[in-house]
């Protein structure tokens, strides 16, 4: 499993499988955010899979599917308010971990300088760089 830091409570990876939960338990991982839609993956893979070895794990789950196109203000927001705003340690998935790294930036502009955030989803492996003038833009 490929599970990568963003900040101390944050952390973005590619496909999980229901085989991970221990070892995603075992790095103090309190919710599991499922960022990839069930049409990506097949029935194995798919959010209810992933929630009931979760959930037996004694891991919350919350499911929020994004892609390029529904990666919306509202959307963004509803993601924050899952993976940032509660008091958790999150790991956030998706294909790659891109689109998960992506909406976490997004849902802190306006809280962190870009600069902070590209620094953070580079020491995590994503790059987000060609995202500086729209995180600066929600900085203020």
């Amino acid at each position: 499993m490929d599970m990568r830091q963003i900040t101390p409570r944050f952390f973005a990876a590619p496909q999980i499988d229901p085989a991970d939960m221990p070892e995603i338990a075992k790095a103090g991982i309190t919710l599991i955010l499922c960022n990839r839609p069930d049409a990506e993956v097949p029935p194995s893979h798919q959010h209810t899979a992933i929630q009931a070895a979760a959930e037996a794990a004694g891991i919350k789950f919350a499911f929020q599917p994004l892609t390029h196109q529904t990666m919306t203000p509202d959307i963004i927001t509803r993601n924050r308010d899952i993976s940032v705003a509660l008091d958790e340690t999150v790991l956030a998935y998706c294909a790659s971990g891109t689109r998960s790294t992506i909406a976490w930036a997004l849902g802190q502009a306006g809280e962190q300088p870009a600069d902070d955030l590209i620094a953070a989803a580079r020491a995590g492996g994503y790059d987000v760089s060609h995202m500086r003038g729209l995180l600066s833009a929600s900085y203020g």
